[in-house]
């Protein structure tokens, strides 16, 4: 018995209870999962640009650790770094769909564009100063600042980033240049050169020295800028008429490089920049044999001692000259304290480059600080010409075409500007500047939503691709936008504008596409100038300051600062409509002014109600009926009848002080489910709760505007946020009420304010009790979150059932539904920190920040143009940025990824690919594209000045980069060269012979010995199967003529002889195994040696 108690003990102890499951409704942390689903617009701290001429694509990279690519049709992406630093280099893979970057700890770092996010990384040991990227191919050269020159390949395949063993000996660059010891000053440079199918690289180092690399050959071909050799060159200043002055010699000691870049199609000129501001143009051509001149032409923007360095430089081909002139793009190099701008030169040296002369000069002005610059050719069926992509800080974007800079260059003596192309912003929030926005999600089933749904179809095919409607249109077309089979209109975005306009578009996708473009002043003939009859409207173009949306009946509310709103219907067909326009209410009711108004298809103007002067802080839908609440800054609340236009009361104000209203709520009884049945007549059972900034709380007869309760402020001085009725969110097992202690906040006659001015006291009605039933009041201000009780109103009392005093200051309160209950509240402080707090207890269920998930910190009134919808997502607007975030792990409103665009267009990539392996030689236009790329869709673009020669084959680098420099497998011959096959009749053995006196057959021997030793064991590492042989290939070679006996007694003899070869090439590799060991030992031995011993004493 006692054993059996002992059992059933051990056992209960072994079997622990189960947690209990959360409440019905409960938000917990593994609900939670806070990601982007999409951002628009270019970011604040943008540093460097990247251009993939074949995709079309353009990235930019910022000082946060994000990189922003961006293609045509609304297509962007954001990469974000999970290190939060900034780029110092940033480069496309071209036409592979990867893009490479360097932060400044010196991580290279690969992107998968069709995965957005990192394929693989490698960290450099020392500081990269250097980066270049082999165009068309995954081999990278790397710089260091020890002089080092390494090489980096990634394999797409493998979705690895290997360092190759392949290096480039600075002991050899040194003694190119005629330097005692190594070189080891940092590389600032390293440049491809055109032509050379990528075995030529161009090194510069800080200190002037050039050299130009061939890896097949693992020698110096060229060096430049060293201040020993003689030099020799001219002058050319910034004038069109240029003046020559004969220079002796180049002042080289000590001027440092700042930036480079080809200025000739097949890499023979090269355009340097200094820091001390001079520009130097060298000749790398390689000329006659043994000549030791070196030849330079310098160049100056500025006669000034002092000027800025060169900092960025680009080179742009104009064939027309030959290959021998064009426009070169400079930022820097001119007087300290001048303005900022970027010039651009023309250049012509068709007489030798000792002939250069400055033909042209024009001075970009900026619109802001210089980031950086990208020039490419651009071929597609948008756009065609050479493009000047221009970055500017804070994140302003722009581009210049051929002809813009063409007519800017021929009209300078006029004095006139071309306008460069801004970027079209997909969600403009700065010109003009948002001021409120409202994500309104429809229900797709309701009639409203489908003819919403079809009439967005039909006014997308309408919709310009640049908002601006500029005629000229911006370049990129990169990117594929996602199609979806079962497309139906799920949410809206709206937003509006300091300048009264209101925008609208389909959110349904995270690629966000416009539909509405409603301007501020319609096109009547009824009234001009903005008056209509004498009735005033000029406040309709006043700075929109509230917006609301019902999607039952698809109105739009708008509400200004002029304090008028104005109603539209989306769905409309084009007409003679009129505009009624609601003006001076009184006791005698409100003035009522039609105007005929010719309106399109799409957003009809219903009406406009002004009949008060005080700026509308906030509209409220009531969806039973057709009706409208307004809340004005004066404190005042107005219930609007849209049906027929008509102010059906307005309040006093609500606030001793004054106090704005900050927040309306609706509660109505249950009405019919037909649509036709809604009508302004069903004015049963109607509650209008509004709360000021001060934290008073008002309940109104939404019929009559008689108050029926009102409650005093929980604080002294509070701010108030927003307030919330949570429907059924508790049973009754689940209230909290129990566990917390309940606050009064008793009303009486002299607290409460009536909006004719009458004293009442709080009226109990029996449909409060019902329609309250279940119901909780949540109010959020700046220090603290309560609910209360609003069933204990007809009781005459308002219950504090729950507070919550918040660890920060509380700026914005957003709702978060699990299985359709609400089950959270979500929370942005002032300090950029987001905050997710469940029900019932409003317990901290998950955190995060602006910080962590955009790189953004918290600004003044962003507040303003947060919004959400209840099911986890949420819109911020933080300067030019536009970003979507989802909360909720298994929300998937926005169907990813299935409904993301993609970045690489694998389609062209196979064109393109398939159509350079036809055309290995190709002639280009004028604009330096080639032409068989100007006619293919989407287009393929050519190279920049760095990329003229794009249709080269990359094949033999394999095995160049393979090995160490001087330590190549076999002779470099790519896959072009023959395979020689040799076997074992056609080797002949070489015999023992005497020692002779040397002659010069003799050494004519050795040689062909040297030969034939090579040719046996080149390719013994090669892994070549043997080649099968057919049956007649066999007897065509060994068919002899003559009797069977005596080819069969030749086939004998060779037979034997075969056998003694084979005997003596085993004693031969015998011997050459014995004699390789010995060497191995004697180079063990040496290299111990050699150890001990300093490098001064070798």
């Amino acid at each position: 018995m006692f054993a059996k108690k002992l059992l059933q003990k051990a056992s209960g102890a072994a079997q622990k209870p189960a947690p209990a499951p959360p409440p019905r409704g409960c938000l917990i942390a593994e609900d939670l999962d806070p990601h982007i689903v999409s951002h628009y617009g270019i970011p604040s701290t943008a540093s460097l640009l990247a251009f993939d001429p074949i995709q079309c694509l353009l990235a930019v990279g910022t000082l946060d650790g994000r990189i922003k690519v961006i293609g045509g049709d609304n297509i962007e992406a954001i990469l974000s770094s999970p290190k939060q630093l900034p780029f110092k280099n940033l480069e496309f893979i071209e036409n592979q769909g990867f893009l490479v970057s360097i932060s400044n700890d010196n991580e290279i770092e690969v992107w998968d564009l069709d995965l957005r996010k990192t394929a693989s990384s490698l960290l450099w040991e020392s500081n990269i100063t250097a980066f270049s990227i082999l165009h068309g191919t995954g081999y990278m050269y790397v710089g260091d600042e020890y002089g080092m020159v390494s090489v980096v390949k990634y394999n797409a395949d493998e979705g690895k980033l290997v360092q190759l063993p392949y290096y480039v000996p600075t002991d050899a660059l040194a003694e190119a240049a005629g330097l005692s010891s190594p070189i080891d000053y940092p590389v600032v440079g390293l440049l491809s050169q055109p032509s050379s199918r990528g075995t030529r690289l161009l090194i510069a180092f800080s200190n002037g020295l050039l050299f130009l690399w061939d890896a097949s050959e693992d020698r110096v071909v060229l060096v430049r800028g060293n201040k020993d050799l003689p030099t020799e060159g001219k002058t050319a200043n910034d004038s069109l008429e240029a003046s020559h002055d004969e220079l002796s010699d180049l002042e080289l000691d000590g001027k440092e490089i700042s930036s480079l870049c080809w200025a000739s199609a097949d890499g023979s000129v090269l355009g340097v920049g200094y820091v001390d501001g001079d520009i130097l143009f060298w000749d790398f051509s390689e000329g006659q044999k043994g000549k030791t001149s070196n030849h330079a032409v310098k160049l100056q923007l500025s006669s000034a001692e002092k000027r800025l360095p060169v900092i960025v430089m680009h080179w742009c081909l104009d064939v027309t000259r030959k290959n021998c002139g064009g426009k070169l793009f400079i930022y820097g190099g001119d007087i300290i304290g001048s303005d900022e701008v970027l010039t651009m030169l023309a250049l012509d040296w068709s007489s030798g480059l000792g002939g250069l002369k400055c033909v042209g000069r024009v001075d970009l002005t900026l619109s802001g600080s210089f980031a950086d610059m990208v020039l490419s050719p651009i071929a597609s069926s948008r756009q065609s010409g050479v493009f000047l992509f221009l970055l500017t800080n804070p994140g302003q974007l722009q581009a210049y075409d051929d002809t813009s800079l063409a007519s800017l260059m021929s009209q300078k003596e006029n004095n006139s500007s071309a306008s460069p192309l801004p970027y079209p912003m997909v969600v403009p929030t700065m010109d003009p500047r948002m001021t409120v926005a409202v994500f309104a999600a429809l229900n797709v089933n309701d009639k409203p939503s489908l003819a919403l749904s079809e009439i967005v179809v039909a006014a997308k095919s309408r919709t310009p691709r640049t908002p601006s409607g500029e005629s000229a249109q911006w370049p990129l077309t990169g990117g594929v936008p996602s199609h979806l089979d079962d497309y139906k209109l799920e949410r809206l975005y709206i937003a509006g504008y300091q300048d009264g306009s209101v925008r609208i578009w389909d959110a349904t996708y995270p690629c966000l596409s416009l539909i509405y473009d409603l301007k501020p002043n319609p096109i009547s003939s009824s009234f001009t100038n903005d008056q209509a009859n004498g009735i005033d409207i000029t406040g309709v173009d006043a700075s929109v300051t509230a917006i609301s949306f019902c999607p039952k009946t698809s109105c739009l509310a708008v509400g200004n600062e002029s304090g008028m709103v104005r109603l539209f219907k989306l769905i409309g067909h084009k007409s003679g409509g009129t505009l009624e326009v609601v003006t001076n209410t009184d006791k005698k009711g409100s003035l009522l002014v039609a105007h005929h108004l010719h309106q399109e298809d799409g957003p009809q103007w219903l009406a406009a109600y002004s009949f008060l002067s005080s700026p509308v802080c906030t509209l409220r839908f009531v969806q039973s009926t057709r009706r409208l609440a307004v809340g004005f800054k004066c404190g005042r609340v107005a219930m609007l009848d849209i049906g027929a236009p008509s102010v059906i009361f307005v309040t006093n104000s609500l606030s001793d002080t004054g106090s704005p209203i900050e927040s309306l709520c609706v509660k109505s009884s249950p009405v019919p489910t037909d649509q036709n049945s809604i009508s302004s007549e069903a004015l049963d059972d109607l509650i209008l709760c509004a709360m000021t900034k001060d934290g008073q709380t008002i309940l109104f007869d939404g019929n009559s505007g008689k108050m029926l309760a009102s409650c005093l402020k929980p604080l002294k001085n509070p701010t108030a946020i927003r307030m919330h009725i949570i429907e059924n969110c508790y049973e009754n097992s689940e209230m909290p009420s129990e566990k917390h202690e309940k606050k009064s906040h008793m009303i009486n006659a002299s607290e409460s304010h009536s909006p004719a001015g009458e004293h009442n006291a709080v009226t109990e009605t029996k449909f409060v009790d019902q329609i309250f039933e279940n119901s909780l009041f949540l109010m959020c201000s700046e220090d603290a979150l309560r609910l209360y009780s609003l069933k204990s109103l007809s009781q005459g009392s308002l219950e504090s059932i729950m507070e919550v005093n918040l660890p920060r200051t509380c700026c914005w309160m957003g709702t978060l539904k699990k299985d359709g209950r609400e089950c959270a509240v979500l929370l942005l402080y002032k300090t950029g920190h987001i905050e997710i707090r469940s029900f019932p207890n409003l317990e901290v269920a998950g955190e995060s920040s602006l910080l962590s998930l955009l790189s953004w910190n918290f600004k003044p009134n962003m507040e303003k143009t947060v919004c959400s919808d209840d099911f986890g997502h949420v819109l911020l607007v933080n300067g030019c940025e536009v970003a979507i975030l989802s909360f909720l792990a298994h929300a998937n409103g926005f169907r990813l990824p299935e409904s993301l665009p993609m970045l690489h267009d694998k389609v062209l990539a196979a064109a393109a690919d398939a159509t350079f392996s036809h055309f290995p030689v190709h002639k280009k236009n004028n604009d330096g594209t080639p032409k068989f790329l100007s006619g293919i869709i989407k287009g393929f673009r050519s190279s920049n000045e760095q990329k003229v020669e794009q249709v080269q084959d990359f094949s033999h680098l394999g095995n160049i980069f393979s090995s160490p420099p001087y330590l190549k497998p076999s002779a470099i011959g790519g896959d072009d060269e023959k395979i020689i096959e040799l076997n074992i009749d056609d080797i002949e053995i070489d015999e023992p012979t005497n020692i002779l006196p040397s002659t010069g057959k003799d050494k004519k021997e050795k040689k062909d010995k040297r030969t034939d030793k090579e040719r046996l064991f080149d390719g013994a590492s090669s892994d070549a199967q043997p080649k099968t042989r057919t049956v007649d290939e066999i007897k065509a070679k060994y068919r002899k003529a003559g009797e069977t006996s005596a080819i069969a007694s030749q086939a004998k003899d060779k037979l034997l002889e075969r056998g003694e070869k084979l005997e003596r090439i085993s004693q031969r590799t015998a011997e050459l195994q014995d004699g390789a060991e010995n060497f191995a030992s004697m180079a063990h031995e040496l290299a111990k040696q050699m150890e001990k011993r300093k490098w001064w004493n070798i």
